[in-house]
Formats: C-alpha cells, structure tokens, sequence
C-alpha cells in the first residue's frame, strides 16, 4: 500500500484508449558542453531555445506554467566516456559533456497522449478523478537518486478544475496489495493537459 511517501517521477503505462504503451521515445540533444543539472529517470524535459533537453524548473501551475518546449519525460541517455565506450545511463550525471565530438542523446517519451502513473504528496480522493493537477516541487539537480537514477518527483494533491494546471487525472493505480484509492500518498494516472506539452500548443521554443 502506498503509505509512506516513496515518488518515482512519471512511469509511462498506456496510451489513451487503452493501448499498451509500447516503449517508444524519441531521440533529442542535450548540450555537448555540459548541462549543470541531474535528469533522472521519470523526469519532465524541455527543448530549450539552442535546441537541447533541459529539465523543467517550474511547477506547471496556473501561476508557474511549463514553458513552451516542455516535450514529455525523460527516461535515460547515452555519451561516450573519456575511455571511448559508449555508456547508457539511467539518469543524465550533471556536466557531463561530450567526447571527441560525440553527441550526449537523451531518451524521451514525448507522445503527447501517453498515460502516465506517479505518486501524489498526499491523499487523493475518487473526487479527484478528470480534476488537474501540477508538481509538487520544482525539479532540481536533487529531485532525484545518483544511486537509482531515478526521480522523486511527485504531484501535487490541489486538485481542481483549474485549466492552467499541466495534468489531468485519468485514473488510479488501483493494485491490490501496492495502491489504492485514498492511500496516504495515492497513486495515480495523468496525462499532459493540452497546452503544457509542445505537441499540443500553438507556441514554438522561446
């Protein structure tokens, strides 16, 4: 049961409709110079303006929403280290840069229809279900484990109708034995909100 606060960031699970989720992801770029900051597993990602992956520092709150290159979740990437060998790794290790001209690729799952399961910061109620709902903390170089690769980020339990929030609550991680609805840290299915991911506003990178 989830009684104890235990967040992994975004899990992809299906499709709407029902479709399994399949494992597909898109290849995207992240500064061959070095970008300061850990990307972990489960973690949001945006195209910034010079066309590489950062993480997303806002809450996707009506009052913090997530810029306009927000392209979905991260799940991995792959450089080449100072011995030459190609390495994938679970989490981006922040400034990590390039070798001899090698590209650092970062792995995203950037459909825009994906349901994906992750853990509130507290108790949501049936109620909550097709409410919106945003992050509960900005995503840092610390919103994550070094060890796991893993996030730790969670969302927020301010359910409300609110249209500016980034998701929209599809279900519940009903799993006898490991969730259920009203746990003490409940999980549950969202997907992106029309307008919070790239693939669903009119606003390019900016």
């Amino acid at each position: 049961m989830a009684s104890t606060a235990s967040p992994y960031g975004f899990r992809a699970v299906n499709e709407l409709g029902g479709l399994p989720y399949a494992g597909s992801t898109r290849q995207f770029l992240i500064n061959p110079a070095g970008y300061n900051t850990n990307i972990f597993n489960g973690s949001i990602v945006a195209i910034n303006t010079s066309g590489y992956i950062n993480i997303v520092t806002t809450n996707g709150d009506d009052s913090t929403p997530f810029p306009a290159g927000t392209i979905g979740v991260f799940v991995g990437c792959s450089f080449v280290n100072a011995q030459g060998q190609t390495m994938y790794s679970q989490y981006y290790p922040a400034n990590t840069a390039s070798v001899q001209g090698s590209a650092i690729t970062a792995y995203v799952i950037d459909d825009d229809r994906a349901v994906f399961q992750v853990q509130a910061a507290g108790t949501l109620a049936q109620t909550a279900l097709g409410m919106n709902v945003f992050l509960n903390a900005v995503q840092s170089t610390s919103t994550g484990s070094t060890t796991t690769g893993n996030s730790t980020t969670a969302v927020s339990i301010s359910a409300a109708a609110t249209s500016g929030y980034a998701f929209r609550v599809v279900g519940f991680a009903d799993v006898p034995g490991f969730s259920a609805v009203g746990d003490a840290f409940t999980d549950i299915l969202v997907k992106f909100n029309p307008g919070a991911h790239s693939y669903s506003n009119a606003t390019g990178v900016a």
